[in-house]
């Protein structure tokens, strides 16, 4: 299947075209069938004399319905540019054209009018002419009547090869379905339509409400009149959602893939149209079926900043067209360069957010949001709607290159920088480096760790960084000279006092392997613990704490905690009797 919408000034007889095309009734309401005018969205679809099946949306003509035209166009790859050849182009013809090219669409047909009633030649030159110079560019035309039914066949089988130049639809993307009805049917439930034009619906998805993201799930789903257990892109489609309010969903809502998309009130926007100075500053969003106010900030002279009433589940390359209501004019087309900017409170961002900007073309860039934003989550960059293939430098998180090296080399400067002002302290904390470093995450600072860092205990040292402070190696040289003959007596707490030894001198010691640490206030030279283990390995096997307190000429106060400490080390061995013996292969 795939979906093309109606567009042309009223009463150029775009509905009695479908209803000609397709034996359907597209006017849903019973005044639109009394008044002969589309008032709102119509839907009809035929099969083409290829097999495909084609779907109309219905669109009105009169320049006070323009906004539910805008909402049946908005999701739609293709259109059906209709001109009566009576009347030729008029000023809603103008505006619809202007509302094609401005959302981008690029592929069309002409079709050409009451053929019956005048030659269609003057009407189709004219057409063609302000067709070409938009997106839609060089467009085939066919001439009807649908009164005599003369050219609808040839009108078939032009459809047919518009339908084979349409783009493959992405079935497996995420879905963003913009509502352009909404109701409830006795005894099912709230029922949504729309156009699906990118992924696949199945009965038992969950989704997403775009208003608030609360989770709904798929009941039914109906393509063209028929229950169906799936749905794919491009496709009409009626969605039964279980449990969900009628009053939660309008025209203008989404029902959106979980995750998937970036729900903002604030985009920067690439403009094709009015200067961006000429703008007013409030005019109309209009972008799938959704229309919302929205305050105009010029940045450049094709770029401003839009500030929506509501936020808008949108993707970096959405199209979009801002209109002025009170002049219906429609000011220009959008597309969307960032959907979530940064502020622009300093003195000057503006300017350089301008500037930024107009390196942009809405094409989705790994590289360049890296590039422009350094750290970024991998699910917040596909909520934009841009690709991810990189591997994260942590967690989720992915870092442009020359960024991730700048970090490296700040991390080291931090690290000593903390050195020098805590000599004392076992290494910078990782949440103090985070913050130093203004990085989000305490993972991105463990992941920056290297050589020459190492993290220990949640806190970076250099690996060449245990150099003590002189006070402390000063005191660390007195007791080399006063217990370097008695190595496994330890000093007095009065002692370590006098030396200036306090915690967390001692700590700074240990942790420079300039002291053994055994117990609070008992410490001994770093070698102590081989030359135990030599002198105890001549003791008559096994031996007793006494015996080895005696051979070691030391106290219980150290000889309790320094065999400990060898059993911890599995130097020695303690047995059931409370003795121990040195392991074999021990010095």
């Amino acid at each position: 299947m795939w979906v093309v919408a109606t567009a042309g000034h009223v009463d150029h007889g775009k509905s009695t075209l479908v209803r000609a095309l397709t034996g359907m009734e597209p006017d849903r309401w019973a005044e639109e069938r009394r008044r002969g005018m589309t008032i709102d969205l119509g839907f009809a679809w035929t099969t083409l004399p290829s097999g495909a099946t084609v779907a109309f949306v219905d669109v009105p003509g009169h320049e006070r319905f323009v906004p539910n035209m805008l909402a049946g166009v908005g999701p739609v790859p293709a259109a059906l540019v209709v001109v009566a050849a009576d009347e030729g182009w008029m000023p809603q013809s103008a505006e619809h054209l202007a509302a094609l090219d401005a959302l981008g669409v690029a592929y069309g047909l002409l079709v050409v009018t009451r053929a019956d009633l005048a030659d269609p030649g003057p009407a189709a030159a004219r057409a063609r002419a302000e067709i070409a110079a938009t997106s839609l560019g060089a467009v085939e035309s066919v001439a009807v009547s649908a009164l005599t039914g003369a050219g609808l066949p040839e009108l078939r089988a032009a459809l047919d090869r518009l339908a084979a130049r349409l783009p493959t639809p992405t079935e497996d993307g995420p879905v963003r379905l913009w509502v352009d009805r909404s109701f409830t049917i006795r005894g099912s439930g709230t029922v949504v339509t729309g156009t699906l034009g990118a992924g696949r619906l199945r009965l038992g998805d969950e989704l997403e409400l775009a208003a608030t993201g609360e989770p709904v799930r798929v009941r039914g789903l109906q393509s063209l009149g028929v229950a169906r257990p799936e749905v794919a892109a491009v496709a009409r489609v009626a969605v039964n959602l279980r449990g969900t309010p009628r009053d939660r969903l309008a025209r203008g809502d989404a029902l959106l893939s979980p995750g998937r998309f970036h729900r903002t009130d604030l985009l920067d926007v690439r403009l094709a149209g009015d200067p961006a100075g000429d703008l007013p500053v409030t005019l109309t969003l209009h972008v799938g079926s959704a229309a919302v106010p929205a305050r105009v900030r010029p940045l450049g002279p094709d770029t401003a900043r839009l500030r929506l009433a509501r936020p808008l589940p949108l993707l970096v390359g959405d199209r979009a067209l801002l209109r002025d209501p009170g002049r219906r004019h429609v000011a220009g087309g959008v597309t969307v360069l960032d959907v979530a900017p940064p502020p622009l409170h300093r003195r000057g961002a503006a300017a350089a957010r301008a500037a930024v900007l107009a390196g942009l073309d809405g094409r989705p860039d790994l590289a360049g949001e890296l590039r422009r934003r350094r750290l970024a989550r991998a699910a917040d960059l596909l909520r934009m709607g841009v690709p991810v293939e990189a591997r994260p430098v942590a967690g989720e998180w992915l870092a442009d290159p020359d960024h991730w090296t700048q970090l490296r080399s700040h991390l080291v400067e931090e690290v000593a920088r903390h050195a020098r002002e805590h000599p004392l302290e076992p290494g910078a904390p990782v949440e103090t480096l985070r913050q130093r470093l203004a990085l989000p995450d305490r993972a991105l600072v463990e992941a920056l760790v290297g050589p020459p860092l190492r993290i220990h205990g949640g806190r970076v040292t250099a690996t060449a960084g245990d150099a003590l402070p002189e006070p402390v190696a000063r005191a660390v040289r007195r007791i080399h000279d006063e217990y370097g003959d008695r190595p496994f007596r330890a000093p007095e707490a009065h002692r370590l006092a006098d030396l200036g030894l306090g915690p967390r001198e001692i700590g700074a010691a240990v942790r420079a392997g300039a002291l053994l640490r055994l117990a609070e206030n008992v410490v001994l030279l770093p070698d102590a613990v081989d030359g135990a283990v030599r002198v105890l390995a001549g003791l008559p096997q096994p031996f007793t704490l006494s015996a080895a307190r005696q051979a070691l000429d030391t106290t219980r106060r150290v000889a309790v905690p320094l065999l400990e400490l060898l059993d911890r080390r599995g130097a020695t061995r303690r047995l059931p009797d409370d003795v121990r013996i040195v392991v074999a292969g021990r010095p």
